[in-house]
């Protein structure tokens, strides 16, 4: 089962949107899709969220293209 969702409202720069909505269209994401994914990226960043593999039924767990970012070794 998956995971209970919030919906609400959010209001950003007409700027800000386009780069986005360029970004998950270059990754194959839905806007929805790529800022919930921006926003677990920076949470994990900042050690509020755990890694992708220890997250169960996430739709999100570990992209091969995040993997990839992380430099080996360190």
């Amino acid at each position: 089962m998956a995971a209970p969702r919030k919906a609400f409202l959010l209001r950003l720069d007409l700027g800000v949107y386009e780069e986005i909505r360029s970004l998950a269209a270059s990754e194959l994401r839905s806007v929805n899709g790529q800022i919930e994914y921006m926003i677990r990226q920076a949470l994990r960043e900042r050690g509020r969220m755990a890694a992708p593999s220890a997250v169960r039924g996430s739709a999100s767990a570990a992209p091969e293209r995040e993997r990839s970012e992380t430099p080996e070794g360190g």
